[in-house]
């Protein structure tokens, strides 16, 4: 099986699932505890957690362990928003957020606070114009993701945040799942994001792990109340094994993403080309200085489901866009905010390469989707 389906999840690294393994063998005791096993496995979960802050370049205090993007995403909006009424009600966020974006600010929208979206270009890039436009003074939460899960765009980040901290006081949000390990994001630069969610499955961790970073201390509502853990921010215990085995797979993404980055800016130019040689059955939504890991096309007048489908019996694996939303018969909200020709708004394609994908792999997705191509257009497969 070819797989190319990283932006959706990741296979897990052998070393993390044995890290996994062995913490859950030998640490299982609750890190709360103060009897010495107990003791021995906070010790575990407090270096996996600086090892998470010394990537991020913040304090190991400021890292909490989550479930996954979804749950940091949630943490961030509503944590954000629940203390900060006191100095207004104004969100921004853009138009193509992930649906845990989406749905939280929508739901924040319900509850009587001001939500604007920021509309983005035929590549998926907001305009700092209309950011600068549109941040107040009463703006008191900006949420934008870094690189977007469906078609790769890469926002400009540290000039967005350059403009927020100037106009207002607002936090700034980064939802980072689809960039860590594959672009720089830290809170090194002054200009930068005051807090950047993790998910550790899309780095080759384990799901249900994941990471709400802070650039310093700051005021923000817990998540969930109970015995206090997580500096009292997220209650319940803390499962200590997908926190170490999350560490682990991040210092390895750091450590790689060199040369995985070289290689994925090779199968995306190969690719881009590649694609290109179909004409106007083909429209590309990502673009070559986009993501180097994810690639998005539209096939004309055909269904993605039907490619999918196509490819999977010949051992290729892609996917329509995001998996969150994949299921759903609706046209794709970030298909829709690019304004494409509806005759390729059905037949997206996402193909997304990770640390386990080589140059096989991409030899072998040209051959089968030109037989595909072949086949569904009418053709005689050579």
């Amino acid at each position: 099986m070819i797989y190319l389906d990283n932006s959706a999840t990741t296979k897990p690294h052998k070393e993390v699932l044995n890290t996994f393994v062995q913490v859950n063998e030998m640490y299982y005791a609750n890190p709360s505890s103060i009897h010495e096993a107990g003791v021995e496995a906070n010790t575990l979960l407090m270096r996996a957690r600086e090892q998470i802050a010394n990537i991020l370049n913040t304090e190991a205090k400021e890292v909490i362990f989550t479930a996954g993007g979804t749950e940091s995403n949630n943490f961030a909006i509503f944590g954000t928003a629940k203390v900060s009424t006191h100095k207004g009600k104004h969100i921004l966020t853009t138009a193509i957020e992930h649906p845990s974006v989406l749905q939280s600010v929508k739901r924040l929208a319900e509850e009587g606070y001001e939500v604007e979206y920021l509309s983005v270009d035929a590549t998926g890039v907001i305009s700092l114009d209309e950011l600068h436009e549109k941040v107040r003074k009463d703006t008191i939460l900006v949420s934008i993701m870094h690189v977007n899960n469906e078609m790769g765009a890469i926002q400009p980040i540290k000039e967005a945040a350059a403009i927020i901290h100037k106009q207002s006081r607002a936090v700034f949000h980064v939802d980072a799942v689809q960039s860590f390990g594959k672009l720089p994001i830290s809170f090194n630069d002054d200009n930068g994001p005051d807090i950047i969610s993790i998910s550790g499955h899309k780095i080759h961790a384990l799901k249900g792990s994941g990471v709400i970073a802070f650039r310093k201390h700051m005021t923000i509502a817990p998540h969930i109340v109970g015995g206090g853990q997580e500096f009292g921010l997220r209650s319940g215990t803390v499962a200590v094994p997908q926190a170490v085995a999350l560490a682990k797979a991040a210092r390895m993404a750091i450590e790689t993403m060199p040369e995985k980055v070289q290689n994925y800016k090779k199968w995306s130019t190969d690719l881009h080309a590649f694609l290109r040689t179909f004409g106007g059955d083909i429209h590309l939504l990502s673009t070559e200085d986009g993501a180097p890991h994810i690639l998005s096309f539209s096939v004309k007048d055909l269904k993605g489901e039907i490619l999918i489908n196509a490819l999977q019996k010949r051992g290729v694996i892609v996917s329509t866009s995001s998996a969150c939303s994949s299921k759903q018969t609706k046209t794709s909200h970030v298909v829709e905010a690019l304004n494409i020709n509806k005759a390729f708004t059905k037949g997206v394609l996402r193909l997304s390469f990770g640390a386990q994908t080589n140059d096989a792999h991409i030899e072998e997705f040209k051959t089968v989707f030109t037989q595909v191509m072949n086949e569904l257009k009418g053709e005689i497969v050579v």
